[in-house]
């Protein structure tokens, strides 16, 4: 769900419109409602193309179309203009799961719910084919769930009978797997390629599965036209129902009414879309959308308080929460996708590009000062941005002005920019694919860490972003809880921390299926990534929040003590003093950093480095001008860098304890941080950006 932006109608019609449902290259959807609070899904052509006839009479057919379907089945046309040169239809709002997305979340429907779905679908079909038309497009997406049964969507192709399926060259007629053969063949198709369809949709919905798969798309058509479909998955009972919608042809298919009385639907069937995890989730859904609604209910339709027909602004935050962070389904008439689904529609936000390639730099001299390989480039960051955050091929940071910037590690230059986010959460890397971060509105948001391109969205409440990997984002929200949101983007658990997170953002490490925190108190707490339990805790382990390095099954902890602690149990493995008693202010253990087996960290005024059993590893390295807060050392090549304090800059200091470090000198003394990968050193000073070789 977007806000509405510059160009964006206030208003059609009755209707007042809150946000943008979706768009794509001929149109969007709005999330509206009219002065009784009633909700809808307005959905409008663009104005460039308003002046097409022939699209917009294609528009206006779709509202005639979906009007002449009375069925309870399909979602009713409320109503449909062409106002000002642009048309317009409103449809009901229903905020329940699609088909695939509930077999998705909760695995195949049981038998009972199969069957009341197999009837459901037939009887709208019966519904539809006696207004003369087919649908076209019967498959799992067009399908919502709700706690009034089952709902046919998106008439947008649908066309009267025996109509002749038309294409653009190279166009496909038909989702593949699920319509029909002579859909495929482009031939005249009638009533029984829906039936097809419903075959196949009811395949998906018992076994999970399409029952037509391939490598290719043009393999699975293939399939359709001249395989059987894979039935395996079916349920044995299940299956002399869905068999017979799959002959290839058409003639010998059952007719909708066979299927509804073959079904042999249990009795009370709504009780079905009330009950278990589906059940609670089509109530939660729809509950949320009623809330949101009820909002704008009233006499006026905006008042001197920013209120909305008597009650507060549906804001984005709300719109986006009415699913508690997943996605209000906005059915456009039946017909909302027949841009938003097809070839000209947006990329789907979980569609995720492969990682970019990293192109390593070359090793530099061992000797003399650290090479510059570009910038510094005044001005570019925020004063208080966090450290660097290499992701492949682009460093990314708090940009000058507000929101992030991208910059290529190779040249420095500026790949992309967001400015409409809020950095104080912090910005994270989910599997070297995505950046995530927040807005203002505690809403997480991601994009493609190569181009810059947004992706996927959830209402999660952020207060900081903590950790991620490449399955899950773990963050604190803005009253204290953890919550992780899988990368499907779905809320999988939110729990009460086992201790307290006020005061800042924690310190997190993420790794061997725990989540491991350090507050401001210096306290640490493992939880279980996959459900947010408590494994342990460990009190008064550092004066400060320090970030913990994991490496396999084993934790270790700066601060007081430099400690080695099993992950699962939190029972300590060894513990090693610093070399001045922790109380002073300047001594004491700096957050470690694991490499190659060895673990880095700072003690006092050295770098130690440790085997995983508590051995030196390497002889100490004297370091002149590092004082709290330290920050992990960054390890690349042969070299292991460190932020110096004052005036001295950032250090690169051998692996191996022998041998000089190497010193980029910093003139002034104000805050820095720095990140290292691909063999390149990035440094933030202050409002500067920088990245210099290794060796």
């Amino acid at each position: 769900m977007k806000p509405l932006g510059q160009g964006d109608p206030l208003r059609l019609g009755p209707y007042r419109l809150h946000g943008v449902l979706g768009e794509g290259g001929m149109g969007k959807v709005y999330f509206g409602a009219d002065v009784s609070g009633r909700p809808a899904a307005v959905k409008v052509l663009l104005p460039e193309l308003a002046h097409d006839g022939h699209l917009t009479e294609r528009f206006l057919r779709e509202a005639r179309t979906a009007q002449a379907v009375t069925s309870e089945g399909v979602a009713r046309v409320l109503a449909a203009e062409l106002e000002g040169g642009r048309p317009w239809i409103a449809t009901e709002f229903l905020a329940g799961p699609t088909l695939d997305d509930a077999v998705a979340r909760y695995g195949p429907l049981d038998d009972a719910t199969v069957r009341e779905l197999a009837r459901s679908l037939a009887r709208t079909l019966q519904d539809v084919h006696a207004t003369g038309l087919v649908h076209r497009d019967v498959k799992p997406p067009n399908v919502v769930l709700t706690s009034r049964g089952p709902r046919l969507i998106d008439f947008g192709i649908a066309r009267p009978e025996h109509g002749l399926t038309l294409t653009r060259t190279g166009q496909i007629p038909v989702t593949p797997g699920y319509g029909a053969p002579e859909q495929v063949l482009g031939q005249r198709v009638g009533p029984a390629a829906d039936l097809f369809s419903l075959g196949a949709v009811l395949a998906f919905a018992a076994g999970g599965r399409p029952a037509y798969t391939g490598t290719e798309i043009t393999a699975v058509l293939y399939e359709v036209v001249h395989g059987d479909p894979d039935l395996g998955a079916v349920p044995e009972g299940l299956r002399y129902l869905v068999t017979p919608c799959f002959a290839k042809d058409p003639a010998a298919r059952p007719l909708p009414t066979q299927v509804a009385e073959a079904a042999a639907a249990p009795p009370r069937p709504e009780r079905l879309w009330k009950s278990g995890q589906l059940g609670a989730e089509i109530r939660q859904r729809e509950a949320a959308a009623h809330r949101l609604t009820a909002r704008t209910s009233g006499p006026s339709p905006t008042s001197e308080d920013g209120t909305v027909g008597g009650g507060p602004l549906l804001t984005r935050r709300r719109l986006l929460s009415a699913t508690g962070g997943g996605v209000l389904l906005a059915s456009a008439g039946g017909g909302a996708a027949w841009w938003l689904g097809r070839g000209d529609a947006p990329p789907n936000p979980f569609d995720i590009p492969p990682a970019a390639k990293l192109r390593a730099a070359p090793l530099g001299s061992a000797d003399g000062s650290p090479k510059q390989l570009w910038g510094p480039l005044q001005d570019v960051a925020d004063a208080g941005s966090r450290p660097p955050l290499p992701v492949r091929d682009v460093v990314v940071f708090a940009a000058s002005g507000g929101g992030i910037a991208a910059r290529q590690v190779t040249d420095g230059r500026e790949r992309w920019r967001v400015g409409d986010v809020k950095t104080d959460a912090g910005y994270l890397s989910i599997g070297d694919r995505l950046v995530a971060t927040a807005d203002g509105e505690g809403t997480l948001r991601t994009w493609v860490a190569a181009t810059g391109s947004p992706r996927w969205t959830v209402d999660a409440q952020v207060g900081a972003l903590l950790a991620a990997d490449a399955q899950a984002v773990y963050l604190q929200t803005t009253d204290g809880r953890l919550r992780c949101v899988g990368t499907d983007g779905k809320v999988r658990w939110t729990k009460q921390p086992p201790l307290s997170l006020s005061g800042g953002h924690p310190a997190a490490a993420l790794g061997a299926g725990h989540l491991v925190l350090c507050t401001q108190t210096g306290d640490v707490a493992a939880v279980r990534a996959d459900d947010g339990a408590r494994a342990w805790l460990r009190k008064g382990q550092a004066a400060g929040p320090l970030r913990a390095a994991i490496d396999g099954g084993t934790v270790y902890l700066g601060g007081r003590t430099l400690a080695a602690v099993e992950i699962t149990s939190g029972r300590q493995l060894w513990t090693r003093n610093p070399m001045r008693p922790p109380r002073q202010s300047d001594s004491g253990w700096g957050p470690p950093t694991v490499a190659g087996g060895v673990v880095y960290a700072l003690d006092c005024e050295a770098l130690r480095s440790l085997h995983a059993d508590g051995s030196q590893a390497a002889d100490p390295v004297i370091v002149a001008g590092v004082a709290p807060p330290w920050q992990p050392p960054a390890v690349q090549g042969n070299s292991v860098w460190i932020v110096e304090s004052g005036q001295t800059g950032v250090s690169g200091l051998p692996r191996s304890g022998q041998g000089e470090p190497q010193t980029f000198a910093l003139a002034d003394d104000r805050p820095r941080s720095l990140a290292a990968d691909g063999n390149r050193v990035f440094v933030l000073n202050h409002t500067t950006l920088l990245a210099l070789s290794v060796y």
